[in-house]
């Protein structure tokens, strides 16, 4: 699908109104962030990040926004997703498609959060490196240990 956008895109650029372009443009990101190949929908989540970047893109940013949280929706960053789609609802609040996908980000994150190997696993883990990197940084060696030992205590433990 995307293909057919790439060659439209480059066909349009050569002499075509900034509105065909733009449609086009379009057309290409919405193909890449709803691609089955995650390196198609981290191309697309790279190419609507730059756009919105440039102050004088013609693309709409509320569109930009909503592809951008599909985008991180389909490569599994949920929180990020969430705030792109939030984002969106600002600037349209009434938009029953970014509030859709507002709920189903919502829910997926929830879902996450009651499962032992979800979000919240996820941050403890995390937080747990940082814990291991300051231990090695302040007590070295021996310090280590003690924090590994309440890094193992605090994941096995039951929510």
């Amino acid at each position: 699908m995307y293909h057919s956008c790439e060659r439209a895109v480059a066909e349009a650029k050569e002499g075509s109104s900034d509105d065909f372009l733009q449609k086009w443009i379009l057309s290409l990101l919405w193909a890449l962030v709803h691609s089955r190949r995650l390196k198609d929908v981290k191309r697309g989540i790279e190419m609507l990040e730059a756009s919105l970047a440039r102050t004088n893109s013609s693309l709409p940013k509320k569109g930009q926004l909503y592809l951008l949280a599909v985008g991180y929706y389909r490569s599994v960053d949920y929180m990020t997703s969430r705030y792109f789609v939030d984002e969106c609802l600002m600037i349209a609040p009434d938009w029953r498609r970014a509030q859709a996908l507002k709920k189903t980000v919502e829910d997926r994150i929830k879902d996450l959060q009651g499962d032992d190997t979800g979000i919240g696993t996820v941050a403890a883990g995390i937080a747990a490196a940082g814990i291991v990197v300051a231990g090695i940084a302040v007590a070295g060696v021996a310090g280590v240990a003690v924090v590994a030992g309440w890094i193992a205590a605090a994941l096995t433990r039951k929510k």
